[in-house]
């Protein structure tokens, strides 16, 4: 959430805890009390945020993880604590299944077909994935490989699947950068937009083919 957003989401706290103690002497006394502490927690929830990201700021590993479209200050400080090493990986596609968001795999006699992911390793991380890649979906107005191909994604398989998928990508991209020691690079802006896109100028043609305008673009 932007800061705009947040401020307004706090004034409507403030403004429905001021209204309902309108109604009631006693009512008055306790939301004032709720006004008070919610404003001293506010206070000290933005203290934090700021120290988060003066540290991350500092950090010469987590700044160029942060040039990642989605990963913030939290995930990639979150990211650099949990790997701790990343020489342990020998490939950088390995961090997926060390995150719990690889599909897990069922094989008996003739049967053989991929599950839910395993969801093991750490949750939160997870969490601070699947919210990094819905920033990048929803919030990141600059288009770039990275969300060209999950915009297409979320075509095919939808939204719910294309987060999870992301999320992986994420992450194996912040241990690409963190091993290679370079930065997230962005290329020249790809076209994409999403099938739910009612402003899209694109239109389908048939199969995997789009049109926009004379120009056809096939995944």
């Amino acid at each position: 959430m932007t800061g705009i957003g947040q401020g307004r989401l706090r004034q409507g706290i403030r403004d429905q805890l001021a209204a309902a103690g309108e109604t009631d002497p006693v009512l008055i006394m306790i939301a004032d009390g709720f006004i008070a502490t919610y404003q001293t927690l506010c206070a000290a929830a933005h203290g934090l945020e700021n120290d988060v990201k003066a540290i991350a700021k500092e950090n010469p590993l987590a700044r160029r993880l942060m040039t990642i479209p989605g990963v913030g200050p939290i995930v990639s400080l979150s990211f650099i604590a949990l790997v701790d090493d990343a020489s342990r990986f020998r490939k950088p596609a390995d961090v997926g299944a060390f995150l719990g968001l690889t599909p897990r795999r069922y094989q008996s006699g003739e049967m053989d077909y991929s599950g839910r992911i395993s969801k093991c390793g750490d949750v939160q991380m997870r969490s601070l994935l699947y919210e990094a890649a819905g920033c990048l979906i929803h919030q990141v107005k600059r288009f770039s490989a990275l969300k060209s191909w999950a915009m297409r994604l979320a075509g095919r398989v939808g939204f719910k699947k294309t987060i999870v998928a992301t999320a992986r990508k994420l992450a194996v991209l912040m241990l690409t950068i963190w091993k290679g020691g370079t930065e997230f690079e962005w290329k020249k802006e790809a076209f994409a937009r999403s099938t739910y896109d009612t402003k899209s100028r694109l239109r389908k043609v048939g199969g995997n083919v789009l049109r926009d305008g004379g120009r056809l673009i096939s995944w």
